[in-house]
């Protein structure tokens, strides 16, 4: 490898900057979501809807996301769902019933996130391969800083500004800052005439698969992308039960709305160290148990929620939340791109993501609707450490696919494409 730094690395960073701004505006729900409740007397489970529907349509096009990063590259993608998320988020301004909340942030902003997740982490994957945990890692530990820096400051703003006025001033700087940095991204290092890793050639193929990978119709046949898929959905459900619900959770439990969100930035702060410290962590002692280890660590956290009462506690257990959350959602593209290869890895990681994250989506919905039956968040909190302990089982159950029981066709010669991005 050569002095000079790696191009890679200023993927990494642009991946960072999209995910900080796309994430941090998507948990800033738990903020508004107080608000939106003492403005208009919506139920819980109403509210609790437009998210997960947000959630479910996001998940859902994290696939069409990934194939059209795979055929047109990054930066016309991300750059779309610019206009989606940060427009969406001005014209929530503007509501005053809810159904427009559903339209506008449940279909229309969620398109434009659609293109953050799959599109930056699968980019990432296909520029490095031996540092794939450690990129990845620090990538979307945007997402996480994001989560931490965001809502408080987001709750400042509807402070100063109404619910109204920081939507206005939130999506404007989440237009420019995703529109502009998607510019920077480039689809593979192959775009460039470089390698993964700036290696002077392209690593070598492992498990049996073509040197480019599998395709996503061979992937499909294997037991490990199943396996996988059923998973991630488990861990998933109820991933978003406390990103959601946090701060209306502490809020019921008395304390103030600024002590509430901040609730909501410790979750951030333990996926910032869970992203960083794990994904390296993943690079030495592999990818499936570094993940099994963040699910048992998330059965841990919902047992604290369904406990805890004091505001020190909450922090400390939001705190192991963010971090086994970090920990799994960091690695899930890694894991695949390890499994199944580059070639196609937007196409196959959008595919499972739609799978688990579309199942995901209506776990907020579950949690709202639990709370106002019992007026209680604890049977929910149980249930989500039972789902975590489903998936663990299932991951241990699965293995990486061996050429014996993927495909039975041909493989064909693996061709970098070269996209339309070799311009710098």
């Amino acid at each position: 490898m050569t002095s000079r730094l790696f191009h890679g690395w200023r993927i990494v960073a642009s991946a960072f900057v999209i995910l900080f701004t796309a994430y941090g505006a998507q948990y800033c729900f738990g903020v508004f979501f107080a608000a939106l409740l003492a403005d208009f007397s919506w139920s819980r489970t109403g509210l609790s809807g437009v998210f997960s529907l947000y959630a479910f349509t996001y998940c859902a096009f994290g696939f069409p996301a990934g194939r059209l990063t795979d055929r047109l590259g990054p930066r016309l993608v991300i750059g779309a769902g610019a206009v989606c998320l940060g427009g969406a988020l001005v014209t929530m301004a503007a509501v005053t019933a809810l159904w427009q909340a559903y339209l506008l942030y449940g279909v229309v902003a969620a398109l434009g996130m659609g293109t953050a997740y799959v599109p930056c982490n699968t980019t990432v994957v296909r520029w490095f391969a031996r540092q794939r945990g450690l990129a990845t890692g620090i990538a979307s530990s945007g997402a996480s800083l994001g989560t931490l820096v965001l809502p408080p400051l987001a709750q400042l703003a509807v402070g100063a500004l109404g619910w109204r006025g920081a939507y206005v001033l939130g999506g404007a700087i989440v237009f420019l800052v995703v529109l502009l940095t998607a510019q920077t991204m480039r689809r593979d290092p192959e775009s460039l005439g470089l390698h993964p890793d700036g290696e002077p050639a392209p690593p070598p193929s492992a498990l049996g698969a073509p040197p480019g990978g599998l395709s996503l119709r061979q992937a499909i046949r294997t037991r490990a992308l199943w396996l996988l898929g059923l998973a991630f959905s488990a861990t998933w459900i109820p991933v978003f039960i406390p990103l959601v619900h946090l701060v209306p959770f502490a809020r019921d439990l008395g304390h103030s709305p600024l002590a509430a969100a901040w609730a909501i930035s410790a979750t951030g702060a333990g996926a910032v160290l869970g992203r960083l410290l794990m994904g390296a962590v993943s690079d030495r002692i592999g990818r499936r148990p570094t993940i099994a280890g963040g699910m048992l660590l998330q059965t841990l956290a919902f047992l604290g929620f369904a406990v805890v009462r004091d505001l020190i506690p909450l922090y400390a257990t939001a705190i192991l939340f963010g971090f086994s959350y970090g920990t799994i959602s960091t690695l899930f593209a890694a894991i695949i791109g390890d499994f199944f290869g580059r070639e196609q890895a937007g196409s196959i990681v959008g595919f499972v993501f739609m799978l688990a994250g579309s199942v995901a989506a209506w776990g907020t919905l579950g949690a709202g609707a639990i709370y106002d039956a019992t007026g209680s968040y604890r049977t929910a909190f149980v249930l989500s450490a039972v789902l975590n302990i489903v998936a663990l089982v299932l991951l241990m159950a699965c293995r990486p696919p061996a050429r014996a029981d993927t495909w039975r066709e041909p493989t064909r010669v693996y061709t970098p494409r070269v996209s339309e991005e070799r311009s710098t």
